[in-house]
């Protein structure tokens, strides 16, 4: 199963969509969405599942998260972490700062469903691919315009039988700064 992987389009579709998410079955919005007319264009290319990201409005009536299963994988959804993501990257790179404070780290991981293998967060516009605690934490970065030198992106989440595989892709004609991809497997 192949699933588009978006965040903070902050009320911009860019046009190139559509053919970026091509053949997906299903849509993720982490939030900052901007305007009804975004979930809109997005529903003609596949069922979407959104969230209320912090600049979203009340009014667009989305949840604060949600958590889905797609082909016996769960996925949860949310805005924010409740940690930064640079703590996020130095706890998967086994940085330092990881082996410092492991019960911050185990405190983190203990917010998720033991049952959830990818979450899918937005809010930093910085692209995120990483596995921690056998679950694959997954950024796609903002597809909404171009904002200071951050880069724009999108992202797919595929589902196989033996794992998931999450893809950053550039909405733009060259970016080197994304993250490639990430396998994890379904089980140990």
């Amino acid at each position: 199963m192949k699933i588009g992987v978006l965040a903070d389009t902050h009320a911009y579709f860019d046009p190139r969509l559509p053919e970026f998410l091509a053949g997906v079955e299903a849509i993720l919005h982490t939030g900052d969405v901007g305007a009804q007319e975004v979930l809109d264009e997005l529903g003609r290319i596949a069922p979407v599942h959104a969230i209320r990201g912090n600049m979203d409005p009340a009014e667009m009536n989305l949840p604060l998260s949600l958590s889905l299963r797609f082909e016996g994988v769960q996925v949860e959804l949310r805005h924010q972490l409740p940690v930064p993501q640079a703590e996020l990257q130095a706890w998967s790179d086994g940085a330092l700062l990881g082996r410092m404070h492991p019960e911050r780290r185990e405190a983190f991981l203990e917010t998720f469903d033991a049952a959830t293998r990818a979450v899918i967060f937005g809010h930093s516009h910085q692209p995120c691919l990483l596995t921690l605690g056998h679950k694959l934490f997954f950024n796609p970065g903002s597809a909404g315009k171009q904002r200071f030198s951050l880069p724009r992106s999108c992202g797919v989440l595929e589902i196989f039988p033996r794992g998931v595989r999450g893809t950053v892709l550039s909405l733009e004609r060259y970016n080197e700064r994304l993250p490639g991809e990430v396998w994890l497997p379904v089980s140990e």
